[in-house]
């Protein structure tokens, strides 16, 4: 019998991303045996005490404790290394120690991934349209998606929604704008892509500026893609903030969209904080 302890696995820190002194991004190396769903996640671990900001800090005490947090993937399922999306939640066990990472230090991995926001849980035959509404960190798993080249085959439209209050928190944008170029294009007929920033407590030029539901219910968000959502042909899966996940989600019913169950339907979230 596996325990939990077996799927355990260090790994250590190549690189680190800071985009706003709340926002960083990191990856990390992968284990040889671990592989992944696109959309899927992990659970990572931090022991204060492994790391080398705390090991420089004078008089420094940290609890000899592993904590772990589940964290989306941002990375392609055939890359070498696993990239991350993070937030710092001020006095969080877990992030006020994660946002003092240096490359070198050492985090754990467990290496069972988790989740359903995955495109394997939709039936065949795919609907034409895929639409990804992300507000924050919950970008990371459709980044995933989008690096995988079978999304680009499967569907003929895809449009990316992504909210953030203001645009320092866009992040990823420059990745983002290659996407059809470096997968879309190494595919026969790619689809066609349309990313939709949302900046909604600041002016900024080319962005919504509303929340996705009422974006929704005034029809603004369908005519900036040039696409309308509809049952029969519309995929359209919701990641980020509880609030907006939870409040979007009713807006597409009361759209006449429904939850998908077996595979069957049309919303996806995921649950995981």
């Amino acid at each position: 019998m596996t325990t939990d302890s077996d799927n355990i696995q260090k790994v250590k820190v190549l690189s680190k991303t800071t985009w706003t002194p709340n926002l960083f991004s990191f990856t990390v190396t992968r284990p040889d045996s671990f592989k992944f769903t696109a959309g899927q996640f992990v659970r990572l671990g931090v022991n204060p005490s492994r790391l080398k900001y705390h090991q420089d800090q004078p008089n420094s005490e940290a609890a000899d404790e592993d904590i772990y947090r589940a964290y989306s993937i941002v990375s392609s399922p055939y890359d070498e290394t696993l990239e991350f999306f993070s937030i710092v939640i001020p006095d969080g066990a877990f992030t006020s120690q994660l946002q003092h990472l240096q490359v070198g230090d050492e985090l754990l991995l467990n290496t069972t991934p988790f989740g359903f926001l995955t495109l394997a849980r939709y039936q065949e035959p795919l609907p034409k349209d895929l639409w990804l509404l992300a507000t924050g960190t919950g970008l990371a798993p459709f980044l995933s998606m989008l690096q995988d080249l079978k999304t680009w085959e499967d569907y003929e439209h895809i449009i990316l929604a992504y909210s953030a209050r203001n645009q320092q928190e866009l992040a990823y944008v420059d990745r983002i704008k290659t996407l059809a170029e470096d997968f879309g294009g190494l595919v026969e007929s790619p689809a066609k892509f349309t990313f939709i920033p949302i900046v909604t407590r600041e002016e900024v030029e080319g962005a919504l500026t509303k929340r996705l539901p009422e974006l929704l219910l005034s029809g603004e968000l369908e005519n900036f893609a040039g696409q309308k959502l509809a049952t029969e042909h519309t995929h359209i899966m919701l990641c980020g903030n509880p609030e907006m996940v939870e409040d979007t989600k009713e807006t597409l019913k009361d759209m006449g969209l429904v939850m998908n169950r077996r595979g069957v339907g049309n919303i996806a979230v995921e649950n995981y904080w």
